[in-house]
């Protein structure tokens, strides 16, 4: 039989990509062409970093994560309750206003004032935003996944309109002027946002960090050191005279709720146990933890 002749470019030598299919001239490519053909590193960086690492743990475990994000809703919604009736009644939890400002004064000494000045400088609304965004673009340049960097920062974000809402609404008003160190604020008082803030930030981050490896002594230190940081920054309110007990009970129970909520998400979206499939051009096997 005989062949049929060819009358054109050899079909190598088209741009696949094209719907015309246009041919290219062998051995000098068109730009489209280079372009097409190039491999795609910059678009297949930002798709990684949108994958999200999915993890396999038994049942057990994952009923574990979803049990302790009901039970730090659940009791933070409980105790916001308690506390916001407390605070608008002036009783109940509010009668330990005056009794606690009284004994944290008793213990003001020059070094403890300079610790608490410190601790309330670096969670403050000027120092902590600093840090989360720093935090933030670190952790999305050097991890290969965006997951979460992004949900920290969207709790942190979330904790910021909670606190500037629920101000707005109760309009407390702060201690008396003259207990506080270092400078007047009469903004109002409930809640407080550096407890909030400080609780959030150091809360998520032990959790999101640990979660990936939870190894027992791992969860303790992370989560230690977190509760240590948060019962810090609520002593420092007080000392310095900026806020009530009650004000960082609120901003407690807050906390508790946004990262009862987090934990919910995360586990929604990356715990499998075995059997479950991991699909989706946006889901791979944990590898790296990042």
């Amino acid at each position: 039989m005989a062949s049929i002749p060819s009358y054109g470019p050899d079909m190598h030598d088209y741009d696949n990509d094209s719907p015309e299919r246009t041919p290219t001239v062998t051995g000098t490519p068109s730009r489209e062409a280079r372009t097409a053909d190039r491999p795609s590193a910059e678009r297949g960086f930002w798709r990684s970093k949108f994958v999200v690492e999915e993890r396999y743990l038994d049942g057990r475990a994952r009923r574990g994560l979803y049990i302790a994000s009901a039970i730090l809703v659940v009791l933070g919604l409980v105790f916001f309750t308690i506390v916001i009736t407390s605070v608008l009644t002036r009783t109940g939890v509010a009668d330990w206003d005056r009794p606690m400002e009284q004994w944290v004064n008793s213990l003001r000494s020059p070094v403890t004032t300079v610790i608490m000045i410190v601790f309330t400088i670096t969670f403050g609304p000027v120092v902590l935003p600093i840090i989360i965004l720093i935090v933030t673009v670190l952790w999305l340049i050097f991890a290969k996944h965006a997951w979460r960097p992004l949900i920290l920062a969207g709790a942190m974000i979330a904790g910021v309109a909670v606190a500037t809402i629920l101000a707005q609404l109760v309009h407390r008003h702060r201690p008396p002027t003259s207990l506080m160190l270092i400078g007047n604020d009469t903004t109002f008082s409930f809640p407080s946002g550096h407890v909030l803030g400080a609780s959030d930030f150091l809360i998520l981050t032990a959790f999101l960090v640990v979660s990936r490896n939870p190894k027992l002594w791992g969860v303790a230190v992370g989560f230690g050191l977190a509760w240590i940081g948060v019962l810090a920054e609520m002593f420092s309110r007080m000392y310095l005279g900026y806020h009530w007990f009650s004000d960082t009970l609120g901003s407690l129970s807050i906390s508790m709720v946004i990262v009862g909520t987090v934990i919910a998400i995360d586990t929604r979206r990356t715990v499998r146990v075995r059997g479950e499939a991991i699909h989706g051009a946006h889901s791979q096997l944990q590898k790296d933890r990042t």
